[in-house]
């Protein structure tokens, strides 16, 4: 993920304790830092990482002007006038502030970048293909039994249309026809109602991840923190207390808007009245996106900031698959005998050199490789359609 993605900015005013007063300037906020920028110089006043951030709170400058206080190491930093409100911002810093705590890369991008190796990469990139594909699973488990709710319904239609076919049969024929008054004394076989069909569904279907948002409803100044939850039925937004604050069922999702990695908007248009609304902005966005990228392929959209984030992540199944095979074999196979040329056949003297380039992995990130490989070959055997 690219870590210079700007998430959000707000005109305010920073305190600037060299020259004992207040500049004017711009806000912002990374997926790992935070800066103030003066508007007249452009120079950048205030730049730390959100891990050295030790208290984020809400002040008064004077006992009069609201303001916003951020305590990185032994250093206070102060901000006001923020618009469109304090609460807003605050809330969407303390988000992301608490996300990149409890987040393994607290400690900083680039120093965990340095630190993972070729093994940890490709376990984790495992992982996150056996994590995708329960998602499917799960997903294509739903519209299995919503096809078989399709054909108890279309049984029940063809009962219905056989019984009305006699009874108009019975209607147009003659009064002197002899067999006129069988089809009235046989009494009507009656087909017990399918209405807690859908009810069931819903108490049955699990749900396919939930993760803490920043939910913006029609102005920008009314922010307030919650919860989204998708299921394969659709998605639920619900406040800190798990009071569901609005629920989208999939045919009722007219377009999401993909805004940035980590800011989407849902909307469902209305004739006659207001269109119903909802910006999300999370730091495990990018978890959600996933999974509504494959859920509502054909209504979500990708804006101008958004793109760089779903470019690389159009490559085929297929040929995402086979990378991995080729990775994982290569890989294992060097543990196992880094003597032989592996994840080619012709064993050029490229492909040697190329091999000897590529890091050493330790024999128990190997053992964890193989249980994560094979576990994902399991979860792949199991949603495939019979």
């Amino acid at each position: 993920m690219n870590e210079d993605i700007r998430i959000h900015s707000w005109p305010c005013s920073y305190y600037f304790d060299t020259n004992k007063q207040w500049v004017s300037g711009r806000l912002s906020l990374t997926p790992v830092a935070i800066k103030f920028t003066a508007d007249k110089t452009g120079e950048v006043l205030v730049n730390f990482h959100l891990s050295s951030i030790s208290e984020i709170k809400k002040e008064s400058s004077n006992l009069i002007f609201s303001s916003l206080t951020i305590l990185e190491k032994n250093t206070k930093h102060w901000f006001s006038s923020l618009q469109p409100s304090r609460n807003a911002v605050f809330n969407i810093l303390e988000h992301f502030w608490r996300e990149q705590l409890l987040s393994s890369e607290g400690t900083g991008a680039e120093a965990a970048a340095l630190q993972s190796t070729k093994g940890k990469e490709l376990t984790g990139l495992l992982t996150g293909s056996q994590k995708r594909l329960e998602d499917t699973a799960k997903v294509l488990h739903y519209q299995g039994e919503q096809f078989d709710n399709i054909m108890r319904g279309l049984n029940k239609i063809e009962g219905d249309m056989d019984v009305a076919d006699r009874l108009l049969t019975e209607l147009e024929s003659p009064s002197w026809w002899p067999f006129s008054s069988k089809l009235w004394k046989a009494p009507l076989e009656t087909k017990p109602k399918e209405t807690a069909t859908v009810s069931d569904l819903k108490n049955q279907e699990g749900i396919i991840i939930r993760i803490p948002v920043i939910i913006t409803h029609r102005t920008d100044s009314n922010v307030k923190p919650g919860k989204l939850t998708l299921f394969a039925s659709g998605l639920e937004i619900s406040d800190c207390n798990s009071q569901v604050i609005h629920r989208f069922e999939s045919k009722d999702v007219d377009d999401i808007k993909v805004h940035t990695p980590y800011e989407i908007s849902v909307r469902q248009r209305f004739i006659g009245k207001p269109d119903t609304s909802y910006r999300l902005l999370s730091a495990k966005m990018p978890e959600a996106i996933s999974v509504l990228e494959m859920q509502f392929s054909k209504k979500i959209q990708f804006l101008e900031d958004a793109l760089g984030f779903v470019g690389p992540r159009k490559s085929p199944q297929v040929d995402f698959g086979t990378s991995i095979w080729q990775a994982a074999t290569g890989l294992l196979g060097g543990v196992v005998q880094p003597s032989s040329p592996v994840g080619g056949r012709e064993g050029t003297d490229s492909d040697q050199v190329q091999l000897q380039k590529h890091e050493k992995i330790s024999q128990e990130e190997a053992k964890e490789l193989k249980q994560s490989w094979k576990r994902w070959m399991v979860c792949g055997c199991d949603w495939v359609p019979e």
